[in-house]
């Protein structure tokens, strides 16, 4: 499972269908074909149309969508995913898997409102949804076919209506592929793998005549509301913000820690995106690479950070490594199955230097890694607010920020049939200041996904940036060390601390945001 750019999918065309979300409310008791399958998961419990706090990353990225809408600037993103259906589509089989599936998540099911300045989350009873299917149009190219899904998501997927998602599939005589759309305000980049998981296994069960049978995930409403109880009344004087402190300290007192190459960008400007993916290491590659870096005691994850580190340093940036890692909050409390955006932002720091050999770079890797870890209770967005409350205010990160996600969907749900579903995940956002990069391990080897501000400089930057890396990487497979020099074709100068601007909230943290 890759995540890449929509533009890059080689879907076959054919006839578009849509599902349709809608509340029956106050309506007639006539689902039409629409309400419960046999092992549903309505979850109607007491409490379920209660109101409920947001969580903190929902909080801030409502509140950048409220402020850019009132400045008529409006900051939109998306994460899609795809997979296939082998066979002519059973439509009456997947209405139900998909209202199955929402039912079962009722974070998919909230309206967001803003209640005395908190933001609330109003989920919809389960028992009260049910699905329209629509016909949208027949398409015989591809080409045509992914131009319309990108224009469908970006004007469907809106932070500030429901639903906050969009599903459809195109159908074939002997295939279909479906396809999912949200608003990262309900999911992250591990909730991509769980909806492929749960729709196909409800898909083919009914198709079999069977109930549908999926383990137990808990509300990621639940997960909020302990989040909010914890750490809504911290101060900054907390003891638990200490590691944030001296992460600041020893860089100047900044809380984002800045890319550290020329991206040719300008303070207070945001920039159309750049949005590419490339393979770094096929399969057999990526095997190798992993048993190079077991050799020196280090995991996949950390190989790939140490070379990304080094090439910086090569291109000019500093020795020590500062830079943001997105971890998942799914394994502390039994969230694996949950559809939700369990992510904390967390910075990370260790010594690059030149001079230190593969085994070196990654010990300190893993060193920091571990420092990173020991201290992930608090919130990123809550720790923002109260280390860098001016920044806190604006509507993006203040200047090109350090950023660093990996992900291996091997591990994921469903990933034993991940060859058969061929399933791909995407991502997209309006406009960006600065530059992200997501990495994932899948079947087939080791893939890189970045987007980054469309400027001449920044394009440089990230083609040489990629090559450097893609020839690190590979020697660490052949040689388990940084055999040769990996500077760039022509180094860039670092960025001073003039520069200015950044990713906006929305892209910064968009998905495949998780460490492993």
């Amino acid at each position: 499972m890759r995540q890449f750019p929509l533009e890059m999918h080689q879907m076959a065309p054919g006839r578009v269908v849509e599902w349709r979300m809608r509340s029956t409310a106050g309506a007639p008791a006539d689902t039409g074909g629409t309400g419960d399958a046999p092992g549903d998961t309505a979850s109607d419990t007491p409490g379920d149309t209660a109101g409920r706090r947001a969580s903190f990353n929902q909080d801030k990225h409502f509140t950048v969508a409220e402020e850019s809408r009132g400045a008529d600037d409006p900051v939109a993103s998306w994460i899609a995913v795809t997979f296939e259906v082998k066979g002519a589509l059973v439509e009456h089989a997947l209405t139900r898997a998909l209202l199955a599936f929402v039912r079962r998540h009722e974070v998919l099911r909230c309206e967001f409102r803003r209640l005395a300045g908190e933001l609330a989350c109003e989920p919809i009873a389960a028992a009260e949804l049910a699905l329209d299917t629509v016909p949208v149009a027949d398409f015989d190219s591809s080409e045509a076919l992914r131009g319309f899904l990108a224009d469908r998501f970006k004007r469907s997927i809106d932070t500030l209506s429901w639903p906050l998602f969009t599903m459809g599939a195109v159908l074939r005589e002997d295939s279909a592929t479906v396809y999912l759309a949200f608003d990262h305000i309900v999911c992250d980049g591990l909730s991509m793998p769980i909806v492929v998981h749960e729709v196909q296994n409800a898909y083919e069960a009914l198709c079999r005549g069977e109930e549908i049978d999926l383990p137990p995930a808990p509300s990621y409403l639940d997960f909020a509301e302990e989040q909010r109880r914890r750490y809504l009344s911290i101060a900054a004087d907390d003891e638990r913000l200490g590691y944030w402190k001296s992460f600041m300290a020893r860089g100047g007192g900044e809380f984002f820690p800045r890319f550290p190459l020329e991206l040719g960008v300008e303070p207070d400007r945001m920039y159309p995106i750049v949005n590419e993916a490339s393979p770094l290491l096929d399969a057999g590659e990526a095997e190798v690479f992993e048993k190079a870096c077991r050799a020196v005691d280090g995991k996949p994850f950390m190989g790939v950070l140490a070379a990304v580190a080094v090439c910086l340093r090569e291109a000019g940036g500093p020795g020590v490594y500062r830079g943001f890692m997105p971890v998942s909050e799914r394994g502390r409390a039994g969230w694996a199955n949950s559809v939700g955006w369990f992510v904390n932002t967390m910075p990370i720091e260790f010594d690059a230097s030149p001079g230190r050999d593969f085994a070196q770079v990654m010990a300190a890797v893993r060193a920091g890694f571990g420092e990173m870890m020991e201290h992930i209770d608090v919130p990123f967005v809550r720790a923002w607010q109260l280390l860098a409350p001016a920044e806190f205010a604006a509507r993006s990160w203040p200047y090109p920020v350090n950023f660093f996600s990996y992900i291996d969907v091997r591990k994921c749900p469903g990933a034993e049939r991940h060859e058969d579903w061929r399933p791909t995940s995407h991502v997209w956002s309006a406009r960006a200041n600065g530059a992200c990069s997501w990495f994932q391990r899948d079947a087939d080897g080791l893939h890189m996904n970045s987007i980054y501000v469309d400027t001449a400089a920044a394009r440089r930057t990230m083609d040489d940036f990629q090559e450097a890396l893609r020839a690190t990487v590979r020697e660490i497979a052949r040689h388990g060390s940084f055999r040769r020099p990996v500077a760039l074709t022509a180094p860039r100068r670092p960025v001073g601390a003039a520069l200015g601007a950044a990713a906006p909230v929305g892209a910064a943290a968009l998905p495949n945001d998780t460490a492993p």
